[in-house]
């Protein structure tokens, strides 16, 4: 029996007792990015090993950190691409392939270029290719209602795949013709930029999204080992922080999924950033007493991945679910800039003035900025009401 055969057949019997298919989807895409979200989080444990093993700076291991976030971000518009030509289930296998080849192969590597290779190039690429876009993806064709509860957490392309409608909605909605030209796989991306670009509403997203990233994967996730060392903290001590982190990001994002389908999203960014502002700030001057660490864990941990929902529910409202997935690629990739942009202050600043303290303070004042940026927009009336924000420029 063929998958696509499986498919149309379980899909159905899941259906006469209550469970839509997208929720399989959705489960699948959840293992899928926290697969991804393991091989990201590896780098930053590594800084201290590989600069005690090959002598490395912790700036030029921070270069390979920057190119690894950049191609995941910069890929995302042409992920996009790829599995509305493909299709999701075809990208998903080639990137995890990726991911597990460049992993794989850094175990031999003896030098600097290897690394910038296999770390930054292979994992970076792969990783881009699922990323926030894939959540994103399937959120927006298999899901009308419970959207950004979705995105807080293999797999038919499209529900007309298994003959069932959108989750919320009453009507099949066909899936959309697939281009047979694959030079629109690098033209689309281009022209959508090209248009969302002379939005307002995509600069706001886009300079918040770097922000984010800036303040959380660039900074905290790649040289949270480092920095915790720089006070006495032991690599286990530090990884564990990251652990709490990582589980009270998982609750966090949920309840943001859950927020972000009933609040005003502008407001809740609001929120989020401005929050996560004052708790690096906090953290700058803690002199990272274990007291301070916990808080500070728990607290980041609930506001990591807090801001997607809200902005992918913005994406989709501004500009429709046929071209959201690339455009929040667009913006994902400016997540990413920020996060590379991060990585790479952070390690010429710790290199030159011993510290990370400077650039936790950088990372504050910025999230504080992009707090009030988000606010600077304008909203529709539907956008206070529990449908979503439509964020209009």
């Amino acid at each position: 029996m063929g998958r696509g055969a499986l498919a149309s057949r379980v899909a159905p019997w899941l259906l006469q007792r209550g469970v839509h298919y997208g929720w399989i989807v959705a489960a699948t895409t959840f293992l899928t990015m926290l697969a991804t979200a393991a091989a990201m989080g590896s780098a930053g444990i590594m800084i201290e090993l590989l600069r005690d093993e090959f002598g490395w700076g912790t700036d030029q291991i921070s270069s390979a950190m920057a190119i690894r976030l950049v191609l995941f971000g910069l890929f995302g518009p042409f992920a996009a691409a790829f599995m509305n030509h493909f299709g999701v289930r075809k990208v998903v296998v080639c990137a995890l392939g990726m991911i597990a080849t460049g992993l794989g192969l850094s175990f031999f590597m003896t030098e600097l270029w290897q690394l910038l290779l296999l770390w930054g190039v292979v994992v970076g690429v792969g990783t881009g290719m699922t990323a926030l876009v894939l959540g994103a993806t399937v959120a927006t064709r298999w899901f009308n209602h419970r959207r950004g509860l979705v995105v807080g957490l293999m797999m038919r392309d499209y529900p007309a795949d298994v003959q069932q409608p959108l989750f919320g909605d009453e009507e099949l909605t066909p899936a959309p013709a697939r281009s047979t030209r694959l030079g629109a796989l690098v033209i689309a991306p281009l022209q959508n930029l090209r248009d969302v670009s002379r939005t307002g509403t995509f600069w706001v997203l886009f300079l918040s999204f770097y922000v984010c990233g800036f303040s959380t994967n660039g900074l905290i996730h790649t040289h949270w080992v480092p920095m915790n060392n720089d006070f006495g903290v032991s690599v286990m001590g530090a990884a564990s922080m990251l652990a709490i982190i990582g589980l009270f990001d998982f609750v966090g994002t949920i309840f943001s999924g859950w927020l972000s389908d009933r609040f005003d999203n502008r407001w809740l960014l609001f929120w989020f950033y401005g929050l996560r502002g004052l708790s690096l700030i906090f953290l700058s001057f803690s002199g990272l007493a274990p007291v301070a660490l916990m808080l500070f864990a728990v607290f980041s941990g609930l506001d990591w991945v807090a801001t997607v929902p809200p902005t992918v529910k913005l994406t989709a409202a501004r500009f429709g679910p046929q071209t959201a997935n690339m455009t929040f690629g667009w913006i994902f990739a400016g997540h990413q800039i920020g996060a590379a942009s991060a990585a790479y202050v952070a390690g010429v600043m710790r290199t030159d003035l011993h510290t990370y303290m400077p650039t936790l303070q950088l990372a504050g004042a910025l999230c504080m900025m992009a707090a009030l940026v988000v606010l600077t927009s304008r909203a529709s009336h539907a956008s206070r009401a529990s449908r979503g924000s439509d964020l209009r420029i």
